[in-house]
């Protein structure tokens, strides 16, 4: 099967989506209900993954794990595309100036370690989900621009886009419509990889202890339990298991749609 890159990937992407949205139908305990002993191992009665050091049900945990550490990454990296697509756009159609001063800021912002900058903003902002999303945005979009610049630079000078100014169309339409719909190529693909990215500097600063303590998710389910990885070993690997699994479904993604482009731009030629 040629694409099964992307099938897969999509096939456990929707799984994570639907224990995510069902999480509280599926879910035999609330995230943060002690009802049982502590260190209960997997398989154990009505606790199929264990139980932490209070009694809370593992399974639990990483079922509503999965809601904030996906709706986290989805949103930042959505955001991020947005900004990343407008700097990048803006800079590679109007040139000149204004290219240089968006490619200035971009490289600057380059420059600086992402996690480091995203935990100094979500330090300052407070220890919220959104805080967390603005964060991992800010941080993100660089990349995205650098590439949107680059194909707008590619596209400003084709045939179809002079024909457009010829005629008298304005810069908003031309960009919009003529230019934009033929940018997207890079993007889609890279969309997948911008998530995954995400969603494991979500799990970094949860982890770290910087996240929103009110929202349960892998990182802080493994930032927990760090200290009890010897002894009870499945308070972290399960929420690890699932993060790994979120993290190849976004990059099998990622590579079976460029494969797909690759392939469709070969036709082409």
């Amino acid at each position: 099967m040629r694409d099964w890159q992307l099938t897969i990937g999509t096939g456990l992407l929707l799984a994570l989506a639907f224990v995510a949205v069902s999480a509280p139908v599926i879910s035999p305990f609330g995230p943060w209900e002690i009802g049982a002993p502590p260190y209960l191992p997997p398989l154990s009665p009505h606790h199929w993954l264990g139980t932490d050091m209070l009694g809370r049900d593992v399974l639990s945990g990483v079922i509503y794990g999965a809601r904030v550490s996906l709706l986290v990454g989805v949103i930042s990296a959505a955001a991020a595309i947005c900004i990343g697509t407008i700097v990048g756009g803006t800079a590679g159609y109007a040139g000149g100036l204004i290219d240089d001063i968006l490619m200035r800021l971009t490289e600057f912002l380059q420059t600086m370690p992402g996690l480091a900058l995203a935990l100094v903003l979500v330090a300052v902002l407070g220890a919220s989900m959104w805080s967390v999303v603005l964060a991992i945005a800010l941080v993100s979009w660089p990349p995205v621009a650098r590439l949107m610049r680059a194909e707008f630079l590619s596209l400003r000078s084709r045939e179809f886009v002079l024909a457009a100014k010829v005629l008298g169309e304005s810069h908003s339409k031309i960009v919009l419509s003529h230019m934009l719909p033929n940018a997207l190529g890079p993007i889609i693909s890279i969309a997948s990889l911008k998530v995954a990215s995400a969603v494991l500097t979500e799990s970094t600063i949860s982890f770290l202890g910087l996240g929103d303590v009110n929202k349960i998710s892998w990182g802080m389910m493994i930032g927990m339990s760090q200290s009890q990885l010897r002894n009870a070993w499945w308070m972290s690997v399960f929420p690890g298991l699932a993060l790994l699994i979120t993290v190849l479904a976004l990059t099998l993604i990622s590579d079976g749609i460029g494969r797909a482009l690759s392939g469709r731009r070969h036709s082409m030629l």
